[in-house]
């Protein structure tokens, strides 16, 4: 059976040059990069490598890459990292994010609220930031405004700048943490355009291998402590994340990164085509199919609702046909949690639940979206008789 892969923003196939690179670093590099030895500053080299491929991708010369296990991992060094990096943060600091997030923000905000920090959300409705309600809340207690570049259910695409450019004006002692899990390699933008200090990105998401991630941060914060380790022992990635590096994963994902970069217009281009694509078959075939449309949108991902068929049922009809998407986030699909992306975004419950994520990569073509749309017509035929 051919297999219709379209859930690239769950997970990403490794691409070659990352699993060669992988192999090859595990099998003849394999010292500890902390060691004194010239096995130890080989290893060293390879982060150090890693690292500069990371910031040239982002135009981001002098700023520190601290390697962690995951963009999960990496969030909540962000946010509690920075929550903890003052003791006068602790009696009474401000934290603003909005509606929709990913739970890896979700939740470290949560346990920060029962700590007694205060979070404020800003509504996303139709995938656009309430600027007049961000522009009330971004008060002189503010120490962080973390937020996503791109929805990862919905697809909207948030003017992180604009973000940045009201706080230094309201809030000029808060940082700016921008989750670009569903941005980084997938649209053009640099450290500076989006305003960031403080950057998530994750290598799975951009054919690198699983289990490593990566904080990219302002070299002003590391000068000024504004930001604290969660992870203490040996004192690896600057004092910032204790434990031996996973050299072999971070040497991979810094390949996947220079491919990344080289090919970003030339995939941003064919993204943007095929999404296009997807969306004229959907509206003039599929007219009981409404499509969820954020005012700006990145091309790789289109959410779909389906007239009163639960999303799980299509999903696995779909997926018996060989043809893989999601019905949201991978991490709240396994909860069972309805998405708040969607509500947030407008759609009532009844409609998150019966939506599907479709998400797109450079290898997909027009034939698999011919796929898809087979598959979603004989689906919802045959799923409305049996409904």
């Amino acid at each position: 059976m051919r297999r219709i892969y379209l859930d690239n923003s769950a997970t990403t196939r490794i691409c070659d040059e990352a699993l060669e690179k992988y192999i090859e670093v595990s099998r003849e590099c394999y010292g500890n990069p902390s060691s004194l030895h010239a096995l130890g500053f080989e290893s060293e080299k390879i982060l150090n490598t890693a690292r500069a491929e990371i910031c040239a991708s982002l135009s981001a010369k002098g700023a520190s890459v601290i390697f962690t296990a995951s963009g999960t991992e990496a969030n909540n060094l962000a946010i509690i990292g920075r929550a903890f990096a003052k003791e006068r943060y602790k009696k009474g600091g401000k934290i603003i994010t909005t509606m929709g997030e990913h739970a890896s923000v979700d939740a470290p905000l949560e346990m920060l609220t029962n700590l007694g920090f205060t979070v404020a959300r800003i509504p996303t409705v139709g995938g656009e930031i309430d600027m007049a309600a961000l522009e009330k809340e971004l008060t002189k207690d503010v120490i962080l405004v973390s937020m996503m570049m791109v929805n990862n259910e919905t697809g909207a695409l948030y003017d992180t700048s604009a973000v940045a450019k009201m706080m230094k004006a309201r809030s000029p002692e808060a940082l700016l943490h921008v989750d670009a899990t569903q941005s980084y390699l997938k649209i053009p933008f640099t450290k500076a355009k989006c305003g960031a200090d403080l950057i998530t990105i994750s290598s799975h998401k951009i054919e690198g291998p699983k289990g490593v991630g990566a904080l990219v941060v302002d070299e002003s914060v590391i000068r000024s402590k504004g930001l604290a380790p969660l992870t203490l022992g040996g004192g690896q990635e600057g004092g910032m994340r204790s434990g031996t590096e996973n050299v072999p994963g971070i040497a991979a994902f810094g390949e996947a990164v220079r491919i990344g970069s080289a090919a970003l217009r030339e995939r941003y281009s064919l993204l943007c085509e095929l999404r296009s694509y997807l969306i004229e078959r959907i509206e003039s075939e599929l007219t009981e199919v409404s499509i969820t449309h954020p005012k700006e949108n990145s091309p790789h991902i289109v959410n779909i609702t389906l007239p009163k068929i639960k999303s799980e049922t299509m999903l696995h009809y779909l997926s018996s046909l060989g043809i893989y998407v999601s019905s949201g986030s991978a991490c709240s699909s396994n909860g069972g949690h309805l998405s708040s992306a969607l509500t947030a975004f407008g759609r009532s419950e009844g409609e998150a639940d019966s939506s599907v994520r479709i998400s797109l990569s450079h290898r997909n073509t027009k034939e698999d979206i011919d796929g898809l749309i087979e598959g979603l017509r004989s689906g919802l035929a045959r799923l409305s008789r049996i409904r």
